[in-house]
């Protein structure tokens, strides 16, 4: 891909994160340069590292599109009393991105036109002037679209080392996948053993580790999914009872034939027409978990909802909607267990791995044609 003639601005992040792009020099290093003999703008010239990034530059009208992105570069600051510099690895594409490229506030703020592009990312510190990080470590936060940041470790996890999981786990087990899937379906649903759960993109990063959890749990696992490939991946290789592809069956006739009790739990990431034929397919009592609502994500004007929600009356249903930052401070609880189911070979998962920043705005789009293959996680730089 062609990329655009850089430009240098400066660009606004949340609090406590920042583009590592600023002209600011250490006295320190002055010093040194002068003891040296060397010109200090000579010398600085020599020490300098370019940070590319990906701003947003458009509201996307329907599916986002390449050019509501501008790519930029500019210069790397040295981190500043109290502040770390941190090198990418890597950074996760979900569903979310195309949310937070609205002008309308969700769960986070609205992301200003010409800031970083939002994102969720694994890094390693490469320099640090705070006492609770050091150089080496390795850290996760919403550090956006960039190969570079200063952040004052405020928005930062650590991320443990020794696992016996690739770093790439952090996205496809773990993080905000591992939380989303786990408690999810289990505080969510609570799924007892017999019970039917349907699930929708459930060869997605979360539906396929939330089917697994429910057979684990001894449930009657029903998903849908997007292609016959995938159909078989997540019946034949991760242990699905049945799989149903949405583009080509009749669903509610699928679901009839599938779940012939009824649907008891429904763990949700689309909305639209699978929410509704399901709907009319619930038991008493049943839960369904509300993860996301992907069928609406590139629309321009409000979606109508279900015409069937009086269903949850009748049938003393419960839908319930969460976030997985809800569960941050049970996230050991979690993470312990679904390694454990891991290594006892009960949970797989794959990663889809894109090579190169510069190539996010057009890996976003494999989430919405639904030609990912696993977690979508673009690498940015070596680990």
């Amino acid at each position: 891909m062609q990329r655009p003639v850089p430009k240098y601005i400066h660009a606004e992040v949340p609090r406590g994160i920042q583009g590592a792009g600023t002209n600011r020099r250490d006295q320190k290093q002055n010093d040194l340069d002068a003891r040296l003999g060397l010109p200090a703008q000579a010398q600085y010239t020599l020490r300098m590292k370019t940070n590319q990034q990906w701003l947003i530059a458009a509201r996307p009208q329907g599916e986002a599109k390449e050019s509501d992105f501008r790519w930029n570069e500019t210069t790397v600051a040295d981190p500043a009393d109290g502040q770390v510099l941190i090198r990418t690895v890597y950074i996760s594409l979900d569903p979310t991105n195309r949310v937070w490229m609205n002008g309308a506030e969700s769960y986070l703020p609205p992301l200003p036109l010409g800031n970083v592009m939002r994102g969720v990312a694994v890094c390693v510190v490469e320099e640090s002037r705070n006492p609770s990080y050091a150089k080496g470590d390795l850290v996760q936060g919403l550090l956006g679209w960039q190969q570079y940041s200063i952040s004052d470790g405020a928005l930062l996890g650590k991320l443990p080392k020794g696992l016996p999981v690739p770093l790439t786990a952090f996205f496809g087990l773990l993080g905000h996948i591992g939380l989303t899937a786990y408690f999810g379906l289990l505080d969510i649903c609570e799924p007892k053993p017999g019970e039917t759960l349907v699930i929708s993109t459930a060869a997605g990063a979360v539906g396929s580790l939330v089917g697994q959890i429910g057979k684990i749990k001894g449930c009657h696992v029903v998903g849908l999914t997007g292609t016959d490939e995938k159909c078989r991946w997540i019946k034949d290789e991760l242990g699905f009872d049945a799989a149903i592809n949405y583009k080509t069956a009749n669903v509610p006739e699928a679901l009839k034939q599938n779940c012939p009790k009824g649907i008891d739990i429904y763990f949700d990431n689309v909305g639209g027409e699978i929410l509704e034929a399901v709907l009319n397919q619930i038991t008493l009592k049943a839960r369904i978990s509300v993860c996301g609502m992907i069928s609406q994500y590139n629309e321009d004007r409000p979606v109508p909802g279900p015409p069937n929600l009086a269903n949850l009356i009748v049938k003393r249903a419960r839908m319930e909607g969460f976030l997985c930052t809800d569960y941050n401070s049970r996230a050991e609880e979690a993470f312990t267990q679904m390694i454990g189911w891991l290594m006892q070979g009960k949970l797989k998962y794959r990663v889809d791995v894109v090579e190169g920043l510069e190539n996010a705005p057009r890996a976003l789009h494999k989430l919405f044609d639904g030609s990912n293959k696993g977690k979508l996680i673009v690498k940015v730089g070596p680990e």
